[in-house]
C-alpha cells in the first residue's frame, strides 16, 4: 500500500492534503509534515495543506486557502481522520483520486485507496515511515518537515508516556532529531499554559467528581468557560489532568460548545471507543471522543463508562 501511494504522488501534478476537524498536533504534523516532504521533493508540483486553523498551533505552520478549482484532476491526502465526517474541509471529496492514511480503527473505509496502521503510534509516525519507504526514489527530508512529523509523534504520545509508544517510535523520534529542529523549543510551545487556562486546571482539580468502579468525570458548562474566559478548544488541553490521581481508572470531560457538548474519554485500562461510538464519535481503545446534545445524555456516559470499568 505505501508503494501504491508513492506511485499516486507521482502521477499528479496536484496534491491537497487534509486533516481532521479540531486539529490536535499529529493532526498538523501528519497534514503538513507531509507536505513539507512533497515540497522538497518535487518542487515542481502544487503541494497545498487545507482546512480551518487552530490558533494555538500557529506556531507549528500555518495552512494554504485554494480556490475550489485547485481541486481539478488533484489527488486528496486526508491524514489522521477516521470518519469522512470529520474531515476539516468539505472539498476533500473534489479531487480526481483520494487517499486516507490514517492510525484509528478503520471503521468508516473512505477513499480510493486506505493504508490505516493502528499500531502506530501517530499518523506522523505513518508519514515518517513513507518518507523511509521512499527515499530512495526521491522523497526528501528537510528540518520543517522533520520538526512538524515530531512534533505530531509527541503530541499523540503524551511525550512517549501512552501505551501505543513503541521501541519504533523512539528510533523515529531520534532520527528526526538528527535533522538539527530545536526540540527544546518545540516542547516549550507544545507544553506552555496560559495563566487563565492555569486557573481553569486548578478549577478543575478542586470541582472533578469521583464515581463508583474509579470512574472520574469533569463537566465544563459554557458559564464556566466564560468565567474563565476559555474557549472550548483551549480547555481540552486538560483533558489529560486527571490521569496521574491515583486510584482513576478511567475518566470523562464533558465540554460545552455552541451547538454540542463535547466528550473527551480517557482511560488507563478499560476500552472507552466503544462507548464513544455510541455517542456519534470514536478514536483508540484508551482515548476517544463523542458528541453528545444535552446536559441529561452525560449522565449516560457515565453510566456506560462505569459499566465498562466494573467488566474490565
Amino acid at each position: 500500500m505505501i508503494q501504491q501511494i508513492l506511485d499516486e504522488i507521482g502521477k499528479f501534478e496536484t496534491i491537497i492534503i487534509h486533516r481532521h476537524v479540531r486539529p490536535d498536533p499529529d493532526a498538523y504534523g501528519s497534514q503538513c509534515g507531509l507536505a513539507e516532504i512533497l515540497k522538497a521533493s518535487y518542487p515542481e508540483k502544487r503541494i497545498y495543506r487545507v482546512g480551518k486553523e487552530e490558533e494555538s498551533l500557529h506556531f507549528l505552520t500555518r495552512l494554504d486557502s485554494i480556490p475550489d478549482s485547485a481541486y481539478d484532476d488533484a489527488l486528496v491526502i486526508v491524514c489522521d481522520t477516521a470518519n469522512e465526517e470529520r474531515v476539516c474541509d468539505s472539498r476533500y471529496t473534489l479531487g480526481k483520486k483520494l487517499i486516507k492514511i490514517d492510525h484509528h480503527p478503520n471503521e468508516d473505509p473512505y477513499g480510493d485507496l486506505l493504508w490505516v496502521d493502528t499500531d502506530a503510534s501517530s499518523t506522523s509516525e505513518m508519514i515518517y515511515e513513507l518518507y523511509l519507504a521512499g527515499k530512495h526514489q526521491g522523497l526528501k527530508m528537510t528540518k520543517e518537515a522533520a520538526r512538524l512529523i515530531y512534533a505530531g509523534i509527541i503530541g499523540d504520545t503524551g511525550r512517549f508516556l501512552f501505551r501505543s509508544t513503541s521501541m519504533k517510535t523512539f528510533q523515529y523520534a531520534g532520527e528526526l532529531i538528527s535533522y538539527g529542529f530545536d526540540f527544546p523549543a518545540l516542547y516549550d510551545e507544545l507544553y506552555k499554559m496560559k495563566l487563565h487556562i492555569a486557573k481553569l486546571q486548578g478549577y478543575c482539580l478542586e470541582n472533578f467528581t469521583i464515581h463508583e468502579q474509579g470512574i472520574a468525570s469533569m463537566k465544563l458548562t459554557a458559564d464556566v468557560l466564560k468565567k474563565f474566559n476559555a474557549t472550548p478548544s483551549e480547555a481540552s488541553q486538560l483533558v489529560g489532568t486527571l490521569g496521574g490521581i491515583e486510584g482513576i481508572k478511567a475518566w470523562v470531560f464533558f465540554i460545552e460548545e455552541d451547538d454540542q457538548i463535547r466528550v473527551r474519554l480517557r482511560s488507563k485500562g478499560p476500552i472507552v471507543n466503544g462507548i464513544a461510538k455510541k455517542y456519534n464519535g470514536g478514536g483508540h481503545p484508551l482515548a476517544s471522543g463523542a458528541s453528545i446534545y444535552e446536559w441529561s445524555e452525560s449522565e449516560s456516559v457515565l453510566e456506560d463508562l462505569i459499566e465498562v470499568a466494573r467488566v474490565d
